[in-house]
């Protein structure tokens, strides 16, 4: 999955420095990201040296194996990001919709992009104070805003949501969105509600978006998914009962039940919908 760098390791550990002109700056203008790429068809972002922007105006991102990535800080008060296209002209940074990082190599770079995406989502959503209304200001001993007038400090946000493989015997059931610009094969999937636990979140996604009951819930893995803020946990479950489909067709274009033999390759080395989807496809004996 996209977050599987091994044998690169990543530090989110919060630290108060300033870049070195190789570390790595990642630039954002709503959902687009400033990169190129080179002949071979790996991604490749500004550095610190390569752009026109004093290094006391960035904030520090994280570490992957020694190398530091970096985001534009602040200008009149605001997270901005965005730097101008035209900062480093040789290398012919263009800003790109941020799901090129679903298919770009090297793969520790991609993930690396979207986990940044994450925290620059959250610095721009948080200009000011939830409680009081005052501008905040970066936290000066970790990876969180201060409100200087009230005292309140805000950590960056995870929602955690489900993806649910819904499965009786040999078949599992696959569905496709409606409305998103993924047209992909997909798994019931939705977000935790308050006071909810993730158990509770399947059995109520799946009777919400297909009309059917569920048992013997088990938990396989987690990832987390920057493209949305996301902590997804994933779960496999059994067909309790009659395997006829009510679709919501506001949530989804298609939902159907699928046999082992016909789900085709998908690319479980980005996200984990893919990879349950393998999972389930190649050990029929843990689903019998």
């Amino acid at each position: 999955m996209i977050q599987d760098i091994s044998p690169k390791e990543f530090h989110n550990e919060y630290k108060a420095i300033l870049p070195d002109p190789e570390d790595y700056v990642f630039s954002f203008r709503g959902r687009e990201l400033l990169c190129t790429f080179e002949e071979n068809g790996e991604v490749r972002f500004p550095k610190a040296g390569d752009i026109g922007i004093d290094k006391s105006e960035m904030v520090y991102l994280f570490e992957i194996d020694g190398t530091k990535f970096f985001m534009p800080k602040r200008e009149y008060g605001f997270f901005i990001s965005e730097i101008s296209e035209d900062k480093a002209p040789e290398h012919q940074y263009r800003y790109e919709d941020i799901r090129v990082l679903r298919g770009a190599n090297p793969g520790y770079l991609c993930f690396a992009g979207i986990t940044a995406y994450h925290l620059y989502v959250w610095y721009r959503d948080n200009k000011f104070c939830g409680r009081c209304g005052r501008e905040t200001v970066i936290h000066d001993k970790e990876r969180a805003l201060r409100c200087p007038r009230c005292g309140n400090i805000i950590y960056p946000k995870i929602c955690p949501a489900v993806i649910v493989g819904v499965t009786d015997k040999n078949k599992i059931l696959m569905t496709k969105y409606a409305g998103r610009a993924y047209k992909g094969n997909a798994l019931i999937a939705g977000f935790c509600e308050i006071g909810e636990s993730a158990e509770d979140t399947v059995r109520r996604e799946v009777m919400e978006e297909v009309g059917l009951k569920v048992k013997n819930i088990r938990y396989f893995t987690s990832q987390p998914w920057g493209f949305d803020s996301n902590l997804l946990l994933g779960y496999y479950c059994e067909l309790d009962g009659e395997g006829k489909i009510k679709m919501d067709e506001e949530e989804l274009a298609k939902a159907e039940w699928v046999d082992r033999d016909d789900i085709g390759d998908e690319n479980s080395n980005l996200s984990l919908t893919a990879t349950m989807m393998m999972y389930y496809k190649e050990h029929p004996e843990e689903f019998s």
